[in-house]
This record gives C-alpha cells, structure tokens and sequence, in this order.
C-alpha cells in the first residue's frame, strides 16, 4: 500500500524519483526501493515524506482512507471559499 501511494503522490505532484529525493536529501535509490517495496522509510523519513505531500502517515501507510486539507491559516471566510470549490467538485 505505501509503495503505491507514495508513487501515485509523486506523479501526482510531477516531479520524479531524483527530484524526490533531493526534496528528502535521501538517494534516489531510496525512493525507488520505497516505491517498489523493497525497504519501507524510517518512522521520521516517513513523518516527512508524509509532511511533503500533505497527507498523513495513516493515509501513506494504508491506515486510513481519509484525506485532509490543510487550512491552518486561513481566514473563516478563505476557508468557506475553499468548502464552497469542494463542494462544487463533488457535484
């Protein structure tokens, strides 16, 4: 499960395995054992790869099927904005 998240979040972001692993300063032997399931990351190496993409390490891991949005910061208004583009995606 992790292996497959991992590789879809980082398309997702279009960057690839070198770009990656510059972003985690690991090698890109690292991600590509993670992303093939050879090795799994170090419980920090998750917690940052997890602080990365903006996910939680319950989601990465398969845990859990929920994602969240970070809107720490915003405004009660921006993030009324923000529930609003939610909800017309889901129509």
């Amino acid at each position: 499960m992790f292996s497959e998240r991992i590789k879809q979040l980082r398309r997702s972001f279009g960057i690839n395995q070198v770009e990656f692993a510059k972003k985690l300063s690991v090698t890109k032997q690292s991600v590509c054992n993670w992303e093939n399931g050879n090795i799994q990351p170090s419980i920090d190496m998750l917690e940052r790869i997890a602080r990365t993409f903006s996910v939680s390490t319950d989601w990465l891991l398969g845990l859990s099927e929920r994602i969240t949005v970070d809107v720490s910061g915003l405004s009660d208004v921006q993030i009324a904005h923000v529930q609003s583009i939610i909800d017309d995606i889901r129509e």
